[in-house]
């Protein structure tokens, strides 16, 4: 199998760990994930969630935390590449992906929004747009040749079947899972072509769960894949071990369409804390300073607290982000068998 390079990058394995947060992907996954060959990623995503101050002070402790979870995933990472993933609509964007390059991130990728100031951030860091059309991405480098004469390193195509947050509107998640009346491999065929132009990379996300997921992407011009639900029910994931029950346990009749506070769909597993929500209930208990796009007056509850709630393992209070292939896990494996099914 091609190795993934990355400017002078280079991951003997075509993986790179999807981040995902809050507080899933973190050093132990990520620095795993290096170690085995891969691009290990830390979600910046209420990174700090554990800090005893975070109720006071969130983005604090989130700038404290990123510096820690990179030198720690380092540390694990065996020389391998540690990379963060930052959401652009994040408050104070412009402090994490400082606070990422301070501490000696090897790449950020950054979507949840075009990042046009990234390159001025982020110097001489390798930097990766999460792109799903091939109209952001031109968008993108246009202004990034134009004002900073940088080209990305690194292009991550997150497609419609991706866990979280989606970057469709609910009519094209229709058309592209639903109906099929639209197929998603033109339009990665159609950005790969693009990213050709620029000599950036390509790496495909979005439904992948085994090899000949990332066979199918790599023949039709990708260098690699990103991956995240397959990396949850590992033994490294960062999250509690009821988190990754739920993903062995859920069916695929289990796995829905949400609408998020913060003003995207978002893919889950169903489960209490939905029916209460879809029942009207709201869970809106003050503000932890996470998304621009964030309505706290209106929103039905704080992602952030939801999220939390989750990934330690109170499930019935908690929203369970996951993949199209959530249902698919069935044991905890562990980082290096996987890394070696791809390899």
């Amino acid at each position: 199998m091609s190795e993934l390079r990355i400017g002078d990058l280079c991951a003997r394995v075509p993986v790179v760990q999807g981040g995902m947060g809050v507080g899933v992907s973190l050093s132990g996954l990520a620095g795993a994930v290096a170690a085995a060959g891969g691009v290990g990623v830390i979600s910046t995503a209420q990174i700090g969630w554990r800090d005893p101050d975070f109720g006071r002070n969130p983005i604090e402790c989130n700038l404290r935390a990123v510096g820690e979870e990179i030198r720690k995933a380092r540390a694990k990472a065996d020389g391998g590449i540690v990379g963060v993933n930052i959401m652009v609509v994040t408050r104070r964007y412009e402090d994490y992906v400082k606070a990422a390059v301070a501490a000696g991130a090897d790449l950020i990728i950054s979507g949840a929004g075009l990042p046009m100031t990234l390159p001025e951030l982020a110097g001489d860091v390798k930097i990766a747009p999460i792109v799903s059309s091939r109209k952001a991405l031109h968008v993108i480098a246009r202004h990034w040749k134009k004002k900073y004469d940088r080209k990305p390193d690194l292009v991550v195509v997150e497609g419609p079947l991706a866990g979280g947050h989606l970057g469709f509107s609910h009519e094209d998640i229709d058309a592209y899972t639903v109906t099929r009346e639209k197929n998603y491999d033109d339009e990665v065929r159609s950005i790969i072509e693009l990213a050709d132009e620029l000599e950036a990379q390509v790496v495909v996300a979005g439904g992948v769960y085994e090899r000949s997921d990332m066979e199918h992407y790599l023949a039709m011009g990708a260098k690699g894949v990103q991956m995240a639900t397959r990396f949850v029910t590992t033994r490294e994931c960062d999250a509690s071990d009821a988190y990754k029950q739920a993903y062995i346990d859920a069916k695929k009749e289990d796995i829905v369409i949400v609408k998020s506070p913060v003003g995207m769909p978002g893919r889950a597993i169903h489960n209490a804390f939905l029916d209460k929500v879809n029942a009207g209930e709201r869970f809106m208990r003050g503000c932890r300073q996470c998304i621009t796009t964030c309505k706290p007056d209106t929103a039905p509850y704080c992602i952030t607290e939801a999220l939390i709630n989750a990934v330690e393992g109170n499930l019935d209070e908690g929203l369970i982000f996951c993949g199209s292939n959530a249902y698919r896990a069935d044991r905890i494996e562990t980082v290096a068998d996987i890394m070696e099914e791809f390899s």
